[in-house]
């Protein structure tokens, strides 16, 4: 009963996480679009009145007029469309979803037995727990903590982006090594994702607020906090599809469980950035083809670092194991919870979708077997004690 609860509780925080993520994002898209489409208006009195920038679109069968004031409008109304329950929403979901995911059973989802640093190899669950707290929260405080000291007047935001993708560099290495393959690649893209939904909380909402009480007493808004407000929101833009990739990326374990992890998932950060720059430039007015070129580029680097390794040497059936001696060592060694009915305590369903009950579906996950029984990621927490001679024969496994 306990494991059917956590399971239908997983499936609907998934859920309101989707929705949540899709109706934050897409909204944070269409308002990028809206700033970067906006014309100087034509009509003097919209000018007059302090309109910086209009916008005419269609859309449903009717017409749309938008306009962005750089001073403050006339009237102000009550009734102001504020976006941010979308963004907590989000992170509220996520995190709820990674405490069920990973925080309830930490020794096997967060702790990499595999790593290089002995000390991140033998931590227990509850110091993968503490660790992976703390983990968000200084990628928090760090990235704050970059833009308030680079570009505390919004001035060198270049350098400040250098800073940033530095970071993340530093946030993907560091996390590989500390937890697990697919934790790591969830938690850098929660370091983001914690950093979009904070910005929204600390720094764009309240400046927003405080220029809506400013200009609603007759006073001139300082001007710091929409430039802040700006700076924080292009942020978030360009962490915007590289977190949804992250987000996505455990079902994918070629890139994860390989050696070079760290720098699978920095080009693929890199990756959506320069892609989403390509669609900030094109609402402009400006194309860019060499953006998403370059983002393919580094994307296809990703691809051939995590190919699977030249198996030449065992391409002939003669040279491997026996394939039942290959089926005998998956059914004692992973079945247990890659089965249909799982006999693993915590298991009501395949991981991942991802069952070996019979031979043809053994053969059939060949790959991504040896991928992650080579890397060591699989078992989790090797659970059931696989040894290396048997790494080893699913390593020679050739047809």
């Amino acid at each position: 009963m306990l494991s059917y609860l956590i399971d239908f509780s997983n499936f609907m925080l998934r859920w309101l996480h989707v929705i949540a993520a899709i109706a934050w994002i897409g909204e944070s898209i269409y308002f990028v679009m809206l700033d970067n489409g906006l014309k100087s208006p034509k009509d003097e009195n919209c000018r007059k009145k302090g309109v910086f920038g209009e916008m005419w679109a269609v859309h449903g069968g009717g017409f749309y007029h938008n306009q962005k004031y750089a001073t403050s409008p006339e009237k102000l109304p009550d009734d102001l469309h504020w976006s941010f329950w979308k963004a907590y929403t989000t992170w509220l979901s996520g995190f709820a979803l990674f405490i069920i995911l990973y925080m309830f059973n930490p020794g096997f989802y967060l702790v990499n037995p595999n790593s290089s640093w002995e000390w991140a190899a033998n931590m227990t669950g509850w110091q993968a727990n503490v660790l992976a707290l703390t983990f968000l929260l200084l990628g928090w405080v760090v990235y704050n903590e970059m833009c308030k000291r680079i570009s505390p007047n919004m001035e060198r935001d270049g350098l400040l982006s250098i800073g940033v993708a530095i970071m993340m560099v530093v946030v993907a290495y560091l996390s590989t090594h500390m937890f697990s393959g697919r934790a790591a690649f969830l938690l850098t893209g929660a370091v983001m994702a914690t950093a979009m939904s904070a910005n929204v909380f600390f720094w764009i909402i309240p400046g927003q607020r405080r220029i809506v009480k400013a200009m609603k007493a007759g006073e001139t808004p300082n001007p710091l906090d929409g430039k802040r407000g700006k700076q924080r929101s292009v942020h978030n833009t360009y962490f915007t599809l590289p977190v949804v990739l992250l987000m996505i990326s455990n079902h994918y374990s070629f890139a994860y469980s390989h050696a070079y992890a760290w720098v699978i998932m920095a080009l693929l950060i890199f990756a959506g950035a320069l892609i989403r720059q390509y669609f900030v430039l094109m609402h402009a007015g400006k194309i860019r083809p060499g953006y998403p070129a370059a983002g393919v580029a580094l994307i296809m680097v990703a691809f051939w670092i995590g190919m699977p390794a030249n198996q030449q040497a065992n391409a002939s059936a003669e040279s491997g194991p026996d394939i039942t001696d290959v089926q005998a060592v998956v059914e004692q060694r992973c079945v247990a919870c890659h089965s249909q009915t799982p006999t693993q305590p915590g298991f009501s369903a395949p991981p991942a979708g991802f069952a070996y009950d019979n031979l043809e579906q053994i053969l059939h996950h060949k790959e991504s077997i040896q991928q992650v029984v080579a890397s060591g990621y699989m078992p989790l927490g090797n659970m059931t004690s696989m040894t290396d001679e048997e790494r080893a024969l699913i390593g020679e496994w050739s047809e």
